[in-house]
C-alpha cells in the first residue's frame, strides 16, 4: 500500500469548504480549530566544516538552571497534582477543551502541530487537551504515537506539561494531557 503525504491544496479547500456546512449537534458547541502548520521550514545550514590542524570544539557549558521536572509517563499520575485531580483526569471526568488530530501528518508535521496546540492552549489557558495519534499497525503502534512521549519530555514542552494519561485503557491511539497553570 502507497504511503499517503497529507492532502493536496485542492483537498484542503474542498475540506474546507465542506466543513463549512457543518452544523454542531444541538446542546454542544463547535470544536475550536488549531492553526495549520506552516507549509515550508526554512533549511538549517550545515555548520562549517572545521579547519585541518585546529583544535577540537569544546562545547560551552550550560549555564545553571533550575532542577529539570521529573519526566512525564503517559499514565502515571505525577507529583505535586492532588489524588482528586489526578483521578477526574485519568478517568475523564476532566474534558478536553480541545482535540488535537495528528493522523496523516509526518512526524515533523505533527510536533510542530503539537507545540503550536500547547502554546495556543496556554495561551487561552486551558486546562487540559487531547492528542489523537491514531493506533498505528504492530505491536509498538505508529509513528506519532511512539514519538508523542518523547516530545511531551523534550525541554520546549516539559515545563508546560503536568500530566498525560489515556483517555480509555482500550484506546491507547488518543493521549489526554494536563497543562500546567500559570502561575
Amino acid at each position: 500500500m502507497p504511503r499517503r503525504h497529507g492532502l493536496s491544496e485542492a483537498d484542503r479547500a474542498q475540506w474546507a469548504d465542506f466543513a463549512r456546512t457543518i452544523h454542531p449537534l444541538r446542546g454542544h458547541a463547535a470544536p475550536r480549530e488549531v492553526a495549520a502548520p506552516p507549509a515550508q521550514v526554512a533549511a538549517i545550514p550545515p555548520p562549517p566544516a572545521p579547519h585541518a590542524g585546529a583544535p577540537p570544539s569544546v562545547p560551552a557549558s550550560a549555564p545553571a538552571s533550575a532542577p529539570a521536572s521529573p519526566p512525564i509517563e503517559i499514565g502515571t499520575a505525577p507529583g505535586g497534582l492532588d489524588a482528586a485531580t489526578w483521578e477526574r483526569f485519568r478517568s475523564g471526568r476532566l474534558r478536553p477543551a480541545r482535540i488535537i488530530d495528528l493522523h496523516g501528518l509526518t512526524r515533523e508535521q505533527a510536533h510542530r502541530v503539537l507545540a503550536a496546540a500547547v502554546e495556543a492552549a496556554r495561551a487561552e489557558r486551558l486546562r487540559c487537551i487531547e492528542i489523537i495519534t491514531g493506533r498505528g499497525s504492530g505491536e509498538q503502534g505508529g509513528a506519532i504515537r511512539r514519538e508523542l512521549p518523547l516530545w511531551l519530555n523534550r525541554s520546549d514542552l516539559r515545563p508546560k506539561l503536568l500530566a498525560a494519561c489515556h483517555p480509555h485503557r482500550a484506546n491507547p491511539g488518543a493521549t489526554r494531557i494536563l497543562l500546567r497553570r500559570e502561575r
